[in-house]
């Protein structure tokens, strides 16, 4: 731990718009939805004791598939979490969502309904929709026709279902937004968030929470490639490993609160797990450009927004796609701009898959809790590296350490590179 920063260079893309002004954006509430927990806290027990949520899929016989296992979350019954009501309207990755906004908010100990009437706003990110109720409604018009097809689908299959959802039960109708940019998705929807806090939001909950574990949504995963074929679920998804053949999926996410820091301090708000401090986004050139891919570029962009050079970062939370050309991109990125295992790397998401645009913000929230505890979790069934020479990858169980800055790091397909840099609270 150094903590040493920089001011931004004259010619940066930021320093033009930053000022002494500019509002220091915290986050003051954590939800969490996982394979292998439900709840923040309990989610960050397993991961810290290496507790894996990744099994064989029961939702439906995967055998006639190319993959066979996900991150599932388990015991999760909706009607204890959820009003009656909203069930017959919701995917079941909305009611995740729901769940985790929920409390996200009474962790900030903020009711947002008493709030003024545009004073809280929402964002989220997502891969593409509700899969499962879509997919629910089709068989529905094939088998029975039109008229047996529920007047929700018409929203409830929609990627913006779980902004619109939470900001009308909760009554949010400050600005609100969906983005889909697949796993980097997750950090884009916490910076936008960020941004309408800049302008003078109040609060905003952002983040992803995610899943499509239904045959029609399967098919459309397996169909990328990028699944991993093995049935081992503790060989199955191992990034930067010698043994790397694919990821696996899985369901949930993080959704956060978002203020700003004075206000945050005027209400007395009983957690600030850190400040989102830096952000960028870039994409990839076409793959016969000769051109570079842009993860490093987008690394460099959020350290520059964060106003701190590469030394100051203690840890990084790797995205860690588990194929290994990808893996070797990251892993030479890494090695290049903080040095040869010049700095801690983990990916925490081999406990739970990929989970889709809830996947990043699952990280952010692990490595608030990170600078918060002053604990690195660990990356799991990963004993075998492609590049030890090059990364310093937290593998023998979590890693005590001075931490003050973090670095999150995200990758959707296609070509999406985000990258978004949390401070310690003061």
């Amino acid at each position: 731990m150094n903590g040493r920063t920089a001011p931004a260079p004259a010619d940066s893309p930021t320093s033009a718009a930053r000022t002494t002004a500019t509002p220091r954006v915290v986050v003051t509430g954590l939800g969490v939805i996982a394979p292998n927990g439900t709840g923040t806290e309990e989610y960050w027990r397993a991961t810290l004791r290496g507790e894996s949520g990744i099994g064989r899929v029961t939702r439906f016989d995967p055998s006639r598939y190319a993959a066979t296992l996900a991150g599932e979350v388990k015991g999760f019954v909706p009607r204890e979490r959820l009003p009656n009501r909203l069930l017959p309207q919701t995917d079941p990755m909305t009611r995740l969502a729901l769940v985790a906004a929920e409390e996200a908010l009474a962790d900030s100990g903020v009711d947002a309904g008493q709030l003024s009437t545009y004073a809280a706003g929402v964002v989220t990110a997502a891969s593409g929709g509700g899969f499962e109720f879509g997919q629910r409604e089709l068989q529905a018009l094939w088998s029975k026709g039109g008229d047996h097809v529920s007047a929700y689908q018409s929203f409830a299959w929609f990627y913006p279902v779980n902004s619109g959802q939470i900001s009308i039960r909760h009554g949010m109708r400050g600005p609100g937004g969906a983005l889909v940019a697949e796993q980097a998705g997750g950090l884009d929807a916490v910076a936008k968030a960020r941004r309408h806090v800049r302008d003078g939001t109040a609060l905003m909950v952002a983040g992803g929470v995610d899943g499509a574990l239904c045959p029609w949504g399967w098919l459309c995963q397996t169909r990328s490639g990028g699944l991993s074929p093995q049935t081992d679920p503790q060989r199955a998804y191992l990034p930067f490993s010698t043994e790397a053949s694919g990821y696996v999926p899985g369901e949930g996410g993080a959704l956060l609160v978002l203020e700003d820091a004075r206000s945050a301090a005027e209400r007395g708000a009983v957690h600030v797990y850190g400040q989102i401090a830096g952000y960028a986004a870039t994409f990839d050139p076409r793959p016969d450009s000769g051109r570079p891919p842009g993860l490093r570029r987008a690394i460099q962009l959020a350290l520059a927004d964060a106003e701190v050079t590469a030394d100051a970062i203690d840890v990084v939370f790797a995205d860690a796609m588990g194929l290994p050309g990808p893996d070797a991109v990251e892993a030479e990125v890494l090695a290049a701009e903080f040095g040869p295992r010049g700095v801690p790397v983990t990916a925490p998401k081999t406990m739970t898959g990929r989970l889709l645009a809830g996947g990043a913000s699952l990280d952010l929230a692990s490595a608030l809790l990170s600078l918060r505890d002053q604990v690195i979790p660990p990356t799991v069934n990963v004993p075998d590296q492609a590049a030890p020479e090059a990364l310093d990858l937290v593998t023998e169980g979590p890693r005590a350490a001075g931490l003050d800055c973090a670095l999150v790091l995200a990758r959707g397909y296609g070509g999406f590179n985000s990258a978004m840099v949390v401070r310690r609270a003061a």
